[in-house]
């Protein structure tokens, strides 16, 4: 799941930094944590395609690009999108 969002955001926003940071184990037995996994994930990103945007719009262009992932499996996703020489 980590390389499908990363290849993803690659693709849509030519981020000249991307981190995507599994995070599940810190959850294991609260809500939307999944056997395997692959359920909640930390984003840090830079990209010029948030110059700008506000941060709310920043994540909704991050959550609309990840609407599968976020239906299928991906229960969380902490987003740190920032334009360069914001980061």
């Amino acid at each position: 799941m980590a390389e499908r969002i990363t290849k993803k955001l690659e693709e849509a926003l030519a981020p000249q930094r991307l981190a995507v940071i599994d995070e599940s184990h810190q959850h294991q037995g609260h809500g939307g944590w999944r056997e395997g996994g692959e359920t909640h994930f930390r984003v840090d990103i830079v990209s010029d395609a948030f110059a700008g945007k506000s941060r709310v719009e920043r994540h909704r262009m991050v959550n609309t690009i990840l609407a599968q992932e976020l239906t299928e499996r991906v229960h969380a996703l902490a987003i740190a999108a920032k334009a360069p020489g914001e980061a």
